[in-house]
């Protein structure tokens, strides 16, 4: 194993609620892709009814 993969984090979008959900699940190579799939959720409420859900980055690793 290369030792920079040992070291790697790994990226989680975490609900505020504890709940998991199909994009908590999701795992994320770096904090700019976790970024862009929050955002491209949040987008999504914009004009909505919905109740949004809050989610924060985590990292592992």
């Amino acid at each position: 194993m290369n030792p920079d993969q040992s070291q790697r984090a790994e990226f989680r979008l975490k609900r505020a609620d504890g709940q998991d959900d199909a994009l908590s699940r999701r795992r994320f190579s770096s904090y700019n892709e976790a970024y862009d799939a929050l955002e491209r959720y949040c987008r999504d409420f914009c004009c909505s009814d919905d109740e949004q859900i809050d989610y924060r980055i985590t990292s592992s690793g």
